[in-house]
C-alpha cells in the first residue's frame, strides 16, 4: 500500500514553469513506477509523463516532449514533474499515480495508486 500526494500546483502564465511534486508514504517508493496524469472538465483522463523503476526509463505524451521532465528522488520518496513553457492547454487536474508491477505504463489501467489531484491552470 502507498499513499500520494500532490502539490505544486497553481496559476502560471503562458511560457512560465511549475514544479510539481507528488510524495509518497507506505511502502519503498524506489519499488514503483510513477506516472503523471492530467484532467479537465468533461474529458477523460490522459497520460502525461511515467518513469519506471529501476532504470528510470522515461515516457511523454507527445504534446509535453521538451518542455516537461519527470523525476523522481528515492531516498525522498517523491516524484516531480517540471513544467516548462507552459500553454493554456496544459490547464487541467494533474494527478500522480503508482504502479507496484514497475512498468512505466502509459495506462491508467496499469496504476494501482491515485494522489488527490493538484490543479494547474495556465493563463493567456
Amino acid at each position: 500500500q502507498v499513499q500520494l500526494v500532490e502539490s505544486g500546483g497553481g496559476l502560471v502564465q503562458t511560457g512560465g514553469s511549475l514544479r510539481l511534486s507528488c510524495a509518497a508514504s507506505g511502502r519503498a517508493f524506489s519499488s514503483y513506477a510513477t506516472g503523471w496524469f492530467r484532467q479537465t472538465p468533461g474529458k477523460e483522463r490522459e497520460f502525461v509523463a511515467a518513469i519506471s523503476r529501476g532504470s528510470g526509463r522515461t515516457y511523454y505524451q507527445d504534446s509535453v516532449k521538451g518542455r516537461f521532465t519527470i523525476s523522481r528522488d528515492n531516498a525522498k520518496n517523491t516524484v516531480y514533474l517540471q513544467m516548462n513553457n507552459m500553454k493554456p492547454e496544459d490547464t487541467a487536474v494533474y494527478y500522480c499515480a503508482a504502479d507496484n508491477l514497475g512498468r512505466g505504463s502509459t495506462a491508467q489501467s496499469q496504476y494501482d495508486y491515485w494522489g488527490q489531484g493538484t490543479q494547474v491552470t495556465v493563463s493567456s
